[in-house]
């Protein structure tokens, strides 16, 4: 069944305040999603060269244990080491064959950290804890069914929009200006922990930056209150570009408080503050497209280490916004698409139980006028989902 209707509230442009998050690269979340996620890339991939096909798993029951450290000007030591918990699900073993899942995905996290972390050794401080046992027999029979398309291995909802508001674009493109290449070959002295909070009142937007400066590049309190008078303009030059705004703020590092010294700032050893502060956990990061966003409809389930063939809590959460994305760019007039996709357990994916999309039209539009258009999108969508789960399965779309 697929419905076509109104968007029953206001456009988010329109809204009188917006609050959008995300947390970056190096957050304990998003370390915790991104190499969960890896692993479920990492196992696929194993899966199709051993037996042809992905087998039933689900490693997105992770934890990131924070470590601890001893920080000072200049340098520091790891105490205790983080320990990465890598939990739910996996096929160990099928036809007589036998798959090296604990070792798969330890090189997996080891490989995303050393790709990502620049200061993160992931032999020396990251311990790996592997708890995946084998599923259960309803569930892994779904993969053994005949058929031409595997069946839901769960009953989920899920919901996508597009495109994104000013607000948002200036949050995504912010944490990833702070942690890309040529920024860190620039201010090597930031950590990877970015978090980026904004409030829009109006079209004044606020924006509220944590990023760490790290140890080895800091002599003094006076050193670090310096550099981040700079790094504040740095942002400041940057989201200058982003139009719509009377003004945006920027308050980085708010905690900080001169004369405290150490107590006073924000230092870390490694670039993350999983090193002694904050633990993380899948599902409590970022949604599929990068971002938190409060005045959003949002689903719950948690995308990262979710297989990618028959868990709709992946599939359908990375769908819902790929598909969102075709009725904005391909029907003339849309101003902003809301997909739900909702699964039945058992049922072939391609079938959900509900595909609904609220629309936002420009003016003189009716939803009568292409609602046609927009059935004919999301079939499609829905007719090519194979293609869809074998990009999934090679990491192809990012779920944090």
């Amino acid at each position: 069944m697929i419905i076509v209707e109104p968007y029953p509230g206001k456009p988010i442009t329109e809204q009188t305040f917006e609050i959008v998050e995300r947390k970056g690269l190096g957050h304990p979340d998003s370390l915790c999603d991104s190499m969960m996620d890896a692993i479920s890339i990492a196992l696929s991939q194993a899966y199709l060269r051993e037996f042809g096909t992905i087998l039933h798993h689900n490693i997105d029951k992770g934890l990131l244990s924070a470590g601890t450290v001893r920080k000072r000007f200049k340098g520091g030591e790891v105490l205790q080491p983080m320990e990465l918990i890598i939990g739910d699900r996996a096929t160990h073993e099928a036809g007589g064959k036998n798959i090296a899942v604990p070792e798969i995905a330890i090189n997996a996290a080891r490989t995303w950290l050393s790709k990502n972390m620049r200061y993160v050794d992931p032999m020396d401080h990251m311990h790996y804890r592997v708890m995946l046992a084998p599923g259960s027999e309803e569930l892994t029979n779904i993969f053994s069914r005949p058929g031409a398309m595997m069946g839901a291995n769960d009953t989920s909802a899920t919901v996508g929009y597009y495109p994104l508001s000013p607000t948002e674009e200036v949050v995504l493109a912010l944490e990833r200006h702070l942690n890309s290449h040529h920024f860190k070959s620039i201010h090597s002295e930031t950590g990877e922990d970015v978090k980026v909070m904004a409030l829009r009142q109006g079209n004044i937007l606020d924006l509220t930056v944590a990023m760490p400066l790290l140890c080895r590049a800091v002599a003094s309190e006076k050193e670090y209150f310096e550099r981040k008078e700079l790094l504040t303009m740095e942002m400041e030059r940057f989201v200058e570009r982003f139009e719509g705004f009377s003004d945006i703020r920027i308050n980085y590092n708010a905690l900080d408080e001169r004369g405290k010294g150490m107590d006073g700032i924000y230092l870390s050893l490694l670039g993350t503050s999983a090193e002694d502060a904050d633990s993380g956990q899948v599902g409590r990061g970022n949604r599929v497209n990068g971002l938190i966003s409060v005045n959003r409809p949002m689903g719950t389930e948690a995308a990262a280490g979710k297989n990618p063939v028959s868990h709709v809590g992946k599939i359908y959460n990375v769908l819902s916004h790929k598909i969102a994305e075709k009725l904005y760019n391909e029907i003339e007039g849309m101003r902003e698409a809301t997909v739900y996709l909702v699964s039945r357990i058992g049922t072939p994916i391609n079938e959900p139980q509900l595909a609904a999309a609220q629309i936002v039209l420009q003016p003189g539009l009716a939803v009568k006028d292409v609602s046609r258009r927009v059935v004919e999108i999301m079939e499609r969508e829905l007719a090519t989902i194979e293609g869809f789960c074998r990009e999934l399965s090679e990491g192809r779309y990012p779920v944090c």
